[in-house]
């Protein structure tokens, strides 16, 4: 075939429906479940739907992106919402993100924390440093780094922060000292969310929904229940069964139990790749609050952030958890074990992965999607991605 697609989430998906759309058919897209959608599946748990990897939205910023997903599931299938998240801080609940919301604490606390973010690297004019918890006191200064961001972060990415680097923080909001102190006088967030400040979700159905619309699509073009283990960079073929002029992974890469032609530089960077893993578990009770995301710093609470269901999904109830699965207890909850959830930047990855996806597209082998590039990729940012592959590949046609 033209086109071998290694992997039926948000990005694989896109790209062979963008191939479809564009009058190509010599592709094959395998997934190894037996349902597409990747971490975006949705399962029905107490007569509603759960999203399985955690919490995944449609974000309103890319228009492009939401058209082409309209295609197969119409606008009008979707609710638009206002993003609504919280943080249990010390017993209380204050807006998110913390440092734009601090005015909601008591007036000594105030006083406290906008010393502190006073005192920070950033508004003295010290350099940013290279590793995360370095760059959380530089940031935000010690109180909300040691009350807030220490602690969450942990109990998400794990114990050794300063394994992280500091070249993905886009995905947090960036609020000044001047931001703080302004919300403090006029009892006002001064924020700019980074993502899902506003974001569409259905209004009958889960957020797998739309990815199965797509894969039915695309008919016998997609093939379940294939898991990609043998990849052959030198006959450009998987298991040995399909081969491609070119291969698209959107699979971790660590998951091939062979690639057949590596030499030991692809094999070293492969291997230094990091993933963290979690827990999503179902909840029945209703909460008291119209928050769509709470986040927990709380070392007693073993996971890090909830998703209340009856506040983004009509005619459901309960809430979510989201834990890391070295922290996880086993119970008899419904639950769901996403082996890979989040990509972690470690220090060096990105040039890392540049060196990796540089020397397999010399072979036409081309990594896409949160996994294939191994980034922090929400699934509307794939979707972007993907598009503008399939307008790479078929430039001329």
């Amino acid at each position: 075939m033209k086109y071998l697609i290694i992997g039926a989430g948000p990005s694989g998906l896109t790209l062979a429906a963008a191939l479809k759309e564009k009058g190509i058919t010599d592709f094959l897209i395998i997934e190894k479940e037996n349902e597409a959608g990747g971490l975006c599946r949705s399962a029905e748990v107490d007569s509603a739907p759960f999203d399985i990897g955690g919490g995944h939205f449609l974000d309103v910023r890319r228009p492009k992106v939401d058209e082409f997903l309209f295609q197969f599931m119409p606008e009008e299938e979707w609710d638009r919402y206002t993003r609504d998240s919280r943080i249990e801080l010390k017993g209380q609940m204050i807006g998110s993100p913390i440092e734009a919301n601090i005015w909601m604490l008591d007036t000594d606390s105030q006083v406290e924390y906008l010393k502190s973010i006073s005192e920070a690297g950033c508004v003295s004019g010290k350099p940013m440093p290279e590793k995360f918890t370095d760059w959380i006191y530089w940031k935000l200064g010690k109180r909300i780094a040691e009350d807030y961001m220490i602690p969450y972060n942990k109990k998400m990415f794990g114990e050794e922060l300063n394994m992280l680097g500091t070249y993905w923080l886009e995905k947090l909001p960036d609020v000044s000292f001047e931001d703080t102190l302004r919300s403090c006088l006029t009892h006002k967030a001064y924020a700019k969310q980074p993502g899902h400040a506003e974001f569409f979700y259905p209004k009958k159905y889960g957020y797998g929904e739309v990815w199965l619309r797509i894969a039915e699509s695309l008919g016998d073009k997609l093939k379940t229940g294939v898991s990609a283990e043998k990849l052959d960079m030198e006959n450009k073929s998987v298991n040995d069964e399909f081969k491609a002029d070119i291969i698209i992974n959107t699979i971790p890469w660590t998951e091939f139990r062979e690639i057949k032609g590596a030499d030991s530089s692809i094999t070293e960077r492969i291997r230094s790749l990091k993933y963290s893993s979690v827990v999503t578990e179902y909840y029945g009770e209703n909460m008291n609050t119209d928050a769509q995301w709470i986040y927990y710093p709380e070392e007693s609470k073993d996971y890090h952030r909830i998703l209340v269901r009856h506040n983004f999904c009509p005619n459901s109830g309960g809430y979510w958890t989201e834990t890391n699965l070295t922290r996880y207890k086993e119970s008899s909850r419904p639950h769901f074990v996403n082996k890979y959830a989040y990509p972690l930047n470690t220090i060096g990855k990105n040039e890392t992965m540049a060196e990796l996806l540089s020397d397999m597209k010399k072979r036409d082998i081309i990594g896409l999607g949160r996994w294939g590039e191994w980034q922090h990729f929400n699934s509307d940012l794939v979707v972007e991605r993907a598009l503008a592959l399939a307008r790479e590949l078929t430039q001329g046609n």
